[in-house]
């Protein structure tokens, strides 16, 4: 069964771009480099401060386990307040280590919040000049939709240098970023955080280019000009400490903008400690929420996919073309993230 939105997709394959949805058709025509052992990456903290040492340690750490050089963005360790540093120092890191040619990728340290205050000084020129993946999760949705939206090239939504990096989140950033490959992620042995298996709300299959992150960062951006056309995209959404009217007040927000309506399909992953905090109150559970705001779009949806704030999440590939297999609860790249 294909999506009645993804199923335009399907028209003329990927040859012709003038049969193709415009999820599928807004991607740069310059890639980010693919990644090899012994490449410098920058260290960027471009939202809270990182105010434990062991923090940046462990950042370090993973990275040269992968076999990389860190890079210190000049204030990674600094603070401002909650943020790390002034709007103007991120920023500056930022714009530094898309400038360097000896960075071949940029990770974010840690995300928080403040991603989003940086947007209207970053140097947008000398990003689109120079594609690179940025690599992260949380607040760093703030920087995935804007280069989206101003710089057409993929970024990859997955842990920041200092969270975990477990097998299966190592793993996909190697196929992706690595060997520069076009892996199919997930699968329908795929568990959420409580260990149940992921599963399929609505079955079907859709293309489009794959857009979103976490739901917070994704609603708080909405009317701002600085998010990408979600027409004819998959759309993937995570998110954390959230008690679900909170979810139920977001995606009826994405709904209201008209968002929801626009999609080919939806990936929704985790939503950790997402419950109510009353045990006695009345109130929906989240299951309820999503099937209520998902289930009728009559699209492929899919919940409980393995990203998020969990163990082992799966780096996804941001504006990427991808086919989303709801049934077997698959993402599928189309083509991939780098040259």
């Amino acid at each position: 069964m294909i999506g009645r939105r993804g199923a335009l997709g399907l028209l003329g394959g990927l040859a012709g771009s003038a049969l193709m949805p415009s999820g599928l058709a807004a991607r740069a025509s310059a890639m980010p480099p693919r990644l090899r052992p012994g490449d410098t990456v920058g260290l960027v903290a471009p939202a809270s401060a990182v105010t434990l040492p062991a923090e940046l340690d462990r950042a370090v750490h993973w990275i040269s386990g992968m076999g990389l050089v860190p890079k210190l963005a000049s204030h990674v360790g600094d603070q401002h307040g909650y943020l790390a540093g002034t709007d103007a120092d991120r920023a500056a890191d930022l714009d530094t280590m898309f400038a360097d040619a000896e960075v071949r990728a940029i990770f974010a340290v840690r995300g928080g919040w403040g991603g989003a205050r940086i947007l209207p000084l970053l140097d947008w020129a000398t990003i689109r000049a120079n594609p690179k993946l940025l690599i992260g999760y949380s607040d760093t949705t703030a920087l995935h939709m804007a280069i989206a939206a101003r710089a057409g090239f993929a970024t990859l939504h997955g842990p920041n240098a200092a969270s975990r990096w477990d097998h299966a989140s190592w793993e996909s950033l190697w196929r992706i970023a690595f060997a520069g490959t076009a892996p199919v992620l997930g699968g329908a042995v795929a568990e959420d955080a409580a260990g149940r298996p992921a599963r399929s709300l609505v079955p079907g299959v859709a293309r489009g280019r794959l857009l979103g992150g976490n739901l917070t960062i994704l609603s708080t951006m909405m009317g701002t000009g600085w998010l990408p056309d979600f027409d004819g995209a998959v759309l993937f959404l995570e998110d954390i400490n959230e008690e679900p009217y909170r979810i139920d007040r977001m995606l009826q927000q994405l709904q209201l903008a008209g968002v929801l309506d626009r999609l080919a399909g939806v990936v929704f992953g985790q939503c950790t400690r997402c419950s109510a905090g009353d045990a006695d109150a009345r109130t929906f559970t989240l299951d309820d929420v999503l099937g209520a705001h998902l289930a009728p779009l009559g699209i492929p949806v899919v919940t409980g996919f393995n990203s998020g704030h969990v163990r082992n999440q799966l780096c996804l590939p941001v504006n990427v073309p991808v086919e989303l297999d709801a049934s077997a609860r698959t993402l599928r790249m189309l083509e991939p993230a780098v040259a």
